[in-house]
């Protein structure tokens, strides 16, 4: 894959783990808790109360050196121009945390539920697809790290490991499978009754790829399947398919782009797990989705890779959960890069966000180890979002604790 693995030895070989030190207070981890080993991207300096220095900017230049040039055009790629990718992370800046005071915040808790399952924290592992490309156990590696952190975890469809060995790797993880509806149906319904068989939560339809974005990144970096790996979840001529004509190949050959809401029916008739609606970014498209059957919608523009001149999920997500109201769940991925980004979603409706690109980032430079540790950062921190903002249940980040801000000056070389 033309990476430098030996420089990501090296890396973790200087940021060692430090020395257990006594019990934290509650409301951060401290560095003996397993929130708080080092991260690729960490500074050097930690706070005394356990704070981890963690730049994603820095995690993901270091990714970029250990998996290559065309790894990394498919993973950070996003469609035309790639304004909308920009605009992903911008957008959570144009909102402001509004934060109550003189409320009790000595326990702070992330804990919540999702379709109705206990998490320690509102974070699930986007469906990355073809992280075989980032790490030798590409998902199996990002399952451990998610289990290990209390995260839920969506494998892809296009993954280079078996469902079924993804389920091995982290027995009693929570983990929901995606799906595609293929033109051919019964590739799907294979697909779908494996998934039921290896404790697979619910099932994620991804809706908003009838046809592939136009992924210049992809395409002018001869993106394509290598000859080591495989889409053992997708029967049929898929393997072949990446490898000959890259990703935006599968999507042409194999989707079916006739997909109406009957589909979502569909789905949910051939096993017993819940559907979620994944490509969402309109209220009355929400509501279709519920009333065909969906338990939930993922307002997503598919990591900026679909259509560039969308809006980003920030920008749109109020207005779903406000037309959803209490028919279904809502979450949220596309550009969460911060704990305060997660707490936003959650007051603007989401039940919990999904990550994507940073994990990626994590398991290429750490391994299981490293998907564990940006999780715990991600939690930990928004435990200290959630007590400075007076909130100290999930619950209580209400539409109360956001507002409207002043457009932000963009930050150059933000992903």
């Amino acid at each position: 894959m033309g990476g430098d693995r030996s420089a990501a030895a090296a890396y973790h070989a200087a940021v060692a783990e430090p020395p257990a030190s006594p019990a934290p207070a509650p409301l951060l981890p401290g560095p003996g808790s397993p929130g708080a080993r080092p991260v690729p991207g960490r500074g050097p300096d930690r706070g005394g109360d356990g704070t981890l220095d963690l730049d994603l900017g820095l995690m993901e230049e270091e990714a970029r050196r250990v998996i290559g040039e065309m790894p990394y055009a498919y993973y950070a790629g996003g469609a035309e121009g790639e304004r909308l990718l920009a605009d992903n992370v911008a957008a959570w800046a144009r909102w402001r945390l509004h934060p109550r005071v003189l409320m009790d915040v000595s326990s702070v808790s992330t804990a919540t539920t999702v379709l109705g399952e206990p998490v320690a924290t509102p974070l699930l592992v986007a469906p990355t697809a073809i992280q075989g490309l980032a790490h030798p156990e590409g998902e199996l590696a990002t399952a451990r790290g998610a289990a290990a952190a209390g995260a839920g975890m969506v494998l892809s469809s296009l993954a280079t490991r078996p469902l079924e060995d993804v389920d091995a790797a982290a027995p009693g993880g929570l983990r929901w499978m995606q799906i595609y509806v293929l033109r051919d149906r019964g590739r799907t319904a294979e697909l779908v009754s494996r998934a039921a068989r290896a404790n697979y939560r619910a099932l994620v339809l991804t809706v908003d790829a009838p046809v592939s974005g136009l992924r210049r990144r992809e395409l002018r970096g001869g993106v394509h399947l290598p000859d080591d790996l495989e889409l053992p979840n997708l029967a049929g001529p898929s393997t072949e398919r990446a490898r000959e004509g890259g990703f935006m190949a599968v999507v042409a050959g194999e989707f079916d782009p006739a997909l109406t809401p009957d589909a979502i029916g569909w789905l949910a008739g051939l096993s017993h797990l819940p559907v979620v609606v994944k490509g969402v970014q309109r209220a009355d498209d929400a509501l279709r989705s519920l009333e065909a059957g969906a338990s939930a919608v993922i307002v997503s523009n598919h990591g900026a890779r679909q259509l560039d001149d969308a809006p980003a999920t920030a920008d749109v997500l109020g207005e779903v959960a406000d037309a959803v109201g209490g028919r279904g769940e809502v979450y949220v991925d596309g550009g969460i890069r911060r704990a305060p980004d997660v707490a936003k979603a959650i007051t603007l409706g989401a039940r919990a966000v999904l990550v994507g690109r940073p994990t990626l980032w994590a398991v290429a430079t750490g391994g299981s180890d490293g998907v564990r540790d940006l999780l715990g950062w991600f939690t930990a921190e928004l435990r200290r979002t959630m007590a400075l903002c007076g909130a100290p249940a999930v619950a209580q980040l209400d539409r109360s604790l956001v507002r409207p801000g002043p457009v932000p000056v963009p930050r150059e070389g933000w992903r």
